[in-house]
This record gives structure tokens, sequence and C-alpha cells, in this order.
């Protein structure tokens, strides 16, 4: 039964995408992000999904007259252009073409549907549609970790969805991390209290199961994001008492052996895992100067460890690190253009809130553009020790900003029609629900 339901609800989705391409976008998101059918028994597991979500979406692309022909519409996607170019020719001139051909296929459909967001999503309806989509998709599995750490005393660890980018519970946690601002935005947005109650709740079980990943990466991430998050926040004395309890809870109902992990941090050099990621790292270092175009897309090969690293011992390991995947992988050009992507982003967002000020109307983009940057700060922390140079998220935050600053500066306001809605504060429009 739940392989039926998961199938024909892409199926639907595709066929509504044929006159509809945006809502391919969102299905598309939807099984990239979540990766429903990993929860099903039967079928559906190898069903498909993504596939008939994206050729849907280009058919309708190829069909309607709703879309932008220009999808370069500012800076971080001329980054991720550039970064598409040269991880294809770092492939084609790495160590070995034919065996990273699917990670590189992998890869680059990612980065396409990027593009083909950029060109069918445009008004606040899209934007706010591509929201949620990112927020629920992890948020409810988040909210499952969470029941679950709490049911069981946070005793066992928190894993994402089967054969996804974050199957492993560090890289699940920083996933669930980076969502936290996108549910504290569309909290912002809610009209009426057990709305936004629900959602608050939703957010504290997503930290929970953060926490209960047992992620060391994870819980630096959710430190840094916290404190940006309220320097960004509009009562800082209430953010920082609510800040403080949530925390000491958190960490005080944690068993003993996840503190015990998390003190591993301050011992390092004593622990194997530890020390095979610096060990890693050093492979990636010494690898950018002797492959200017980067070895591809797997640069843990035994060879290369036992040439380059300073502790072959400790064995071979992938980099996790974005910084050093992305320099390993694709050289100092690769991380370069990697890290001008959301460099421009974090900027972008600053430009929008600055654009904003003096607007009831665009007050949305202001929200938005703060939350995206406590997004990408934890992405940015919490991806310094885990391999998710190629994940969906951090991207699809890039077009939220990106179609973000292009509303804003053309004073869409102006043009788009607003529907009055019972769930949503619309400055300027009247709503039936009563503010509180």
């Amino acid at each position: 039964m739940r392989d039926l339901v998961i199938v024909g609800m892409v199926c639907l989705a595709a066929l509504v995408a044929l006159r509809r391409p945006w809502i391919g976008i969102m299905c598309w998101t939807w099984v990239s992000l979540m990766s429903p059918h990993r929860y099903a028994y039967g079928f559906a597991v190898d069903a498909p999904v993504a596939m008939i979500a994206a050729a849907s979406t280009l058919v309708g692309l190829m069909i309607t007259k709703d879309r932008r022909d220009n999808p370069f519409k500012g800076s971080p996607t001329i980054w991720l252009a550039a970064l598409m170019v040269w991880m294809t020719l770092s492939w084609r001139l790495g160590l070995d073409p034919r065996d990273d051909y699917a990670q590189w296929d992998k890869v680059m459909k990612i980065d396409f549907m990027v593009l083909v967001s950029l060109a069918l999503l445009h008004s606040k309806k899209h934007i706010f549609a591509l929201a949620w989509v990112c927020a629920l998709s992890l948020g409810i599995l988040g909210a499952k970790g969470g029941v679950f750490t709490i049911a069981t005393g946070g005793s066992y660890r928190v894993w994402g969805p089967p054969a996804s980018f974050v199957e492993d519970n560090n890289h699940f946690a920083t996933a669930l991390v980076m969502t936290i601002p996108l549910l504290r935005f569309l909290q912002l947005q809610l009209v009426g209290k057990w709305a936004r109650r629900g959602m608050g709740v939703m957010m504290l079980l997503v930290a929970a199961s953060a926490i209960g990943s047992h992620s060391r990466g994870a819980l630096l991430a959710i430190t840094a994001m916290a404190v940006f998050m309220w320097l960004k926040g509009r009562n800082r004395l209430v953010g920082l008492v609510v800040m403080a309890v949530v925390g000491v809870a958190l960490i005080t109902f944690m068993p003993d052996h996840w503190g015990e992990r998390m003190e591993t941090m301050r011992t390092y050099s004593e622990d194997g895992s530890a020390m095979g990621r610096i060990s890693s790292w050093w492979v990636a270092w010494r690898l950018a100067f002797d492959y200017p175009f980067g070895v591809g897309f797997n640069a843990a090969r035994a060879e290369l460890f036992q040439m380059y690293s300073p502790y072959p011992e400790f064995g071979v390991f992938v980099a996790h690190s974005i910084y050093f995947q992305m320099l390993g992988h694709h050289g100092f050009v690769g991380l370069f253009i990697f890290l001008g992507i959301f460099i421009s982003t974090f900027l972008m967002c600053r430009r929008i809130r600055k654009a904003s000020e003096g607007h009831p109307q665009a007050q949305w983009c202001h929200d938005l553009a703060g939350m995206c940057q406590v997004s990408l700060i934890g992405y940015a922390i919490g991806g310094a020790f885990l391999q998710l140079g190629y994940f969906d998220l951090p991207y699809n935050i890039m077009v939220l900003v990106v179609l973000t600053h292009v509303w804003v500066t053309s004073r869409a306001w102006e043009t788009e029609r607003e529907v009055p809605s019972r769930w949503f504060r619309i400055p300027g429009v009247r709503s039936e629900a009563p503010a509180t």
C-alpha cells in the first residue's frame, strides 16, 4: 500500500507538471531531500521516481510560456555554472573517469535541476512553495527522529533516509540543523497561536533529532547557528533565555555515552576516526598541488593515501569535509568556485535585507534572507566535518535566495496580486484570521 501511495503521488505530480512544470520542481525536491520511496518495502524502493519527476518537468518546461529564458539571475548561478564546467573537466582529466561517471552523472543532474528551478520559479507563491517543500521534507523526518530520541532517552542514534546523501547519522544531523532556520522562517509567516506553536514544537523535535544523532559536527553547527540566529532575532533577551533553557534541557537529557562521545572533540588525537579525517585532509591538500584539475570524484584511494598521507596506518578515509572534499576532488580552482557560490549567496542575503527595509510587503524577504544566512552558517560549520559538498539542500537555499533577490529588487509586490489567506501574514491584505 505504501508503495502505491508514493508512486501514485509522484505520477500525479508528474502529470500536473506537464502543464504547470513548477509542480515538477516541487516533486523533484521532495524526492531528492526526503527520499520517501526508500521507506517503502516493495517495488517503489527502486522505482525511478526522481527520473519521472525530472522528465515531466523538462517536458513542461518546453511547453510552458511561464518561464524565464535566462536562469542566470545572480552571481551565485554564474558560480554554479562555472563549477559544473570545472567538475566536468576534473572528471574527464581525473584518475578514473569510467568509475567516476556515476557520481558525475548524479551531481550534474542535481545541478542541472537547480538551473531549471531558476528558469521556472519566479513568484512569491513559488518561493513559499519551495521553502515549504525543503523545510517539511526534512522537518517531518527530523520530528520523527526527535520523538524517537525522547522515547529512547537518546540511547540510540538517529539515521537519515536509506541510500540518500544524508543516510549517515552525521550527515542527517547537519541537514536537520540547516532545516531549523527554514522552519523558523515559516513560523514567522504563520497566523494563529496554535499554528506557530505547532511549528515551534516541530523545531524542538528536529533539534532533539540532530542532538540524538550523536554527531559532534552537528553539535558545533547547531551551537554556531543558534548564536547567529540569536543575533538576527527580533527579541534578543527572550531568545537568549529560550536558547539557554532548551540547550541545557536537551544536553542534560542525553545519556552519559553521548557526553563521552562529545568529549572526544578535546582528545581528537586519541580517536581513530578523527585522525583518519586529518589524514584524509592532508591527502587532499597535497593532491591539490600535484593535480591542478583534481583527481575526479574519488580521492579515497589506497595508493594515494600511501603516497600522500602522513598517517597511512589509519587506513583510507573520505575527506569528511566539504572543503577538503572539493579540494581533493577538483583542486584549488574547484574549491574556490565552490566557496564563491555560497559566499555570494550569503552576501546576496545582506542585499535582500537592505532592499526590503521600509517595505512591509517585503518583510517576508527580510525574514527569509536572515534565516537562509543562519542555515548557511550551519552548513559552513557542520560541513567542515562532513562529506556533503554535493548535497541538494544548500543549492536549494541558493535558489530561494536568488529568487527572493529578484523579487524584492524588482518590487514585485507592485505587480503580483496577493490572495487573502487564513494561514499567512500578508501585509496590506485583510485576512479572515484574527491577528494574535
